[in-house]
């Protein structure tokens, strides 16, 4: 099944002129940015041109401790990384930021994102002879980097060379011994932004929440394409631009409808702001009359209210969300998705008793989540729940990073929308047209966005090859 090794992280990076505690700067950062990834992270400190560093599996606070923050030391650098591991890819090799040392010096190397040609370039390495260590992305850019460093004067033409060899989505960080480079696919499938604090230091992230939880007020979001060059010892920030307007912009819409936080703003325009407009759109689309509107903590919330403001439905919290358990989506596993939702949420009775419920909520994917919030509301005495969900039914494939990697696990490719409602357990069943996501960010900056998944319609080509993993088959399983 292609799809075994894609990632949807995080990643962060502190830039100063001067050393300063970058690690527990970055450990702020990578807390705010922990909704995209809690399978493992990592941070890489570099002091003068001497990195160290920490990475384990699991949520920030259980990786990380005073001692072990206290034992990275000062620096004037930083990466760091969260990470969503998919099936088959939960291992402590994949975790990141990835440290390579080469003929050229070091470099520390943190992703988000998938490359369509991965299984092509990873074959292409391994006949040069590569050793490789993970089942990642990031291990064949790091590769490409290194290979192209080699003629190169810098390490951002090295950076700008191999990214003419990268396909698909991607937004890095590269640490070397003076510079922090900042590099975002020329589609600008995934978010990248910058900004600065107080006192001087230059923050780079996926999503702006994180650079207000360090104090650093944004300055803009990297652009589709865009090399950003953080460079120590000119004391300079450059934008090389070769790759930019290239090609068309295609930022994941997903993004805006669940990955990131309802705080941030992704290329111009905010989160939350989208998420209340594709609420107001469902309530165009999809009437119901009912008592009262709840959305789904927490990607549901935003929209819910968008709902009720333009219906006119009084809008409520009727489901609580327990604080302590990850996202189901992004668990790796139906089982462990399943086992999630049993604990995760739960209805407040006193609120959808005997009520007729708008429930919103961001998508069904396989609907297992849904069929039990459903149960949830009628075990607490919901008289009538009318679902309406906040993006399009999801019928394709994500070569992307998206955990989407199978049409017999979509919900919507196997049964019609009167069927989606009865498997669940709802009165009516509305999902967003899907003509209303370009829509959703008005006064953005975005030129457009990948919609494949809601569809087919994909931004690329679809990968040529699918990547076979071979080392993890026992021999009887191997042809």
């Amino acid at each position: 099944m292609y799809g075994s090794i894609h990632e949807e992280c995080g990643v962060f990076g502190v830039y100063g002129t001067e050393p300063s505690p970058v690690a527990m700067t970055t450990y702020y950062g990578l807390f705010a940015l922990q909704h995209r990834g809690q399978e493992s992270c990592g941070i890489v400190v570099n002091d003068d041109g001497v990195f160290r560093s920490y990475k384990d599996m699991g949520i920030v606070n259980d990786v990380f401790n005073s001692d072990i923050i206290e034992s990275l030391g000062t620096g004037n650098m930083a990466v760091g990384h969260v990470r969503y591991g998919k099936s088959g890819s939960n291992n402590r090799n994949n975790a990141q930021p990835l440290v390579v040392n080469h003929i050229k010096g070091h470099l520390a190397l943190a992703n988000n994102g998938t490359l369509i040609n991965f299984a092509e370039l990873k074959r292409e390495q391994e006949m040069n002879g590569c050793i490789f260590h993970t089942t990642s992305n990031t291990e064949i850019i790091s590769y490409l980097v290194i290979k192209e460093r080699l003629t190169s004067a810098t390490i951002e033409e090295a950076v700008c060379k191999a990214m003419g060899r990268l396909e698909g989505a991607y937004a890095f960080l590269i640490m070397s011994p003076q510079k922090l480079i900042a590099a975002r696919d020329p589609r600008g499938m995934k978010p990248l932004c910058y900004g600065l604090t107080d006192d001087g230091r230059y923050i780079v992230a996926s999503e702006s929440c994180a650079l207000n939880a360090v104090g650093a007020k944004l300055i803009r979001d990297i652009e589709p394409g865009e090399i950003l060059v953080f460079n120590g010892k000119t004391k300079t920030i450059d934008s090389i631009r070769e790759h930019c307007n290239q090609k068309p912009q295609a930022t994941c819409i997903f993004e805006h409808i669940y990955t990131a936080r309802p705080d941030s703003c992704i290329d111009g325009y905010s989160v939350h702001r989208a998420r209340e407009n594709a609420g107001k759109f469902l309530a165009q689309q999809h009437p119901a009359q009912a008592d009262i509107v709840i959305g789904v903590p927490d990607s549901g919330l935003d929209a819910a209210v968008g709902y009720a403001k333009e219906s006119g439905i009084p809008y409520g919290i009727g489901l609580i969300k327990n604080k302590y358990i990850g996202r189901t989506f992004i668990a790796p596993g139906q089982q462990a998705r399943e086992n999630l939702v049993k604990i995760k949420l739960n209805a407040i009775t006193e609120v959808v008793k005997d009520k007729s419920i708008v429930l919103i909520d961001d998508s069904i994917v396989r609907g297992t989540t849904s069929k039990k919030l459903v149960k949830l509301l009628r075990d607490a005495g919901a008289r009538e729940i009318h679902m309406r969900i906040s993006s399009p039914p999801f019928v394709d494939l994500c070569y992307y990073g998206t955990d989407i990697s199978s049409k017999e696990k979509l919900i919507a490719c196997q049964h019609t929308v009167e069927e989606t409602a009865k498997i669940i357990g709802v009165d009516s069943l509305g999902y967003l047209n899907v003509d209303s996501l370009d829509k959703l960010t008005p006064e953005g900056k975005c030129k457009g966005f990948c919609k494949a998944c809601f569809t087919g319609v994909y931004p690329t080509e679809a990968p040529k090859q699918e990547y076979d993993n071979r080392f993890d088959k026992k021999l009887s399983e191997k042809k």
